[in-house]
């Protein structure tokens, strides 16, 4: 089982932690990960995307001259895709593009990402975020001492209100609980800092 140092928010070792080899130390799956991120992004996907066809574009339902003896090729409508202005043929329409990814490859994409955040050491503990006021200062100067100066995930067990109005302002602080982290939140993060209980939580969960 990997060792990881637990440290306090003054980034002073205090101890450490044992967590799960199947989850902290798993082969990294690339193949994985893209799926992973790929279903998260989709399923955040809105869909809005929309075109008018010929029937919902403004303009008049007269028919533009006589079928006959003008000269001119027949045209029925103003609202004709041929036309200017006329309705769109074949264009984009609301849909929803999400879908639901197995339960396993999820598991699986979680360890792997989980894994390189450690390999890398960009994965800290913290034995508790005993922030001691909810002011953006405060977090900012906890961070930079963490060493996570730009892009950083926050994982923590449980509600806490301090560190929830002090990082909640912060450009590049993203504050999850364990339940709820997906390893896209762990692959866009250059940093990763979360509680000892959240990483129980985790190795414990998906052990």
């Amino acid at each position: 089982m990997p060792k990881v140092d637990v440290i306090d928010l003054n980034n002073t070792k205090v101890g450490e932690v044992e967590l799960s080899d199947a989850v902290f130390g798993a082969p990294i799956n690339q193949a994985l990960l893209y799926e992973a991120v790929r279903n998260f992004m989709a399923n955040k996907r809105r869909g809005t995307a929309k075109t008018k066809t010929r029937h919902e574009v403004a303009g008049s339902g007269k028919k533009l001259w006589k079928q006959k003896g003008t000269g001119r090729a027949r045209m029925g409508s103003i609202r004709s895709p041929l036309w200017r202005h006329g309705g769109t043929t074949h264009g984009p329409q609301p849909r929803d593009y999400s879908y639901s990814l197995p339960k396993k490859m999820l598991k699986g994409a979680m360890c792997s990402a989980l894994t390189a955040k450690l390999r890398d050491g960009e994965l800290a503990v913290v034995k508790e975020f005993a922030v001691v006021d909810h002011k953006s200062k405060t977090m900012r100067l906890i961070l930079d001492r963490l060493n996570a100066k730009k892009t950083v995930l926050l994982v923590e067990n449980g509600e806490n209100k301090n560190l929830t109005l002090g990082s909640r302002n912060l450009e590049g602080v993203t504050l999850l609980e364990s339940k709820d982290v997906n390893p896209y939140h762990l692959l866009r993060a250059a940093r990763v800092v979360m509680s000892e209980t959240a990483a129980k939580r985790l190795s414990e969960g998906l052990a």
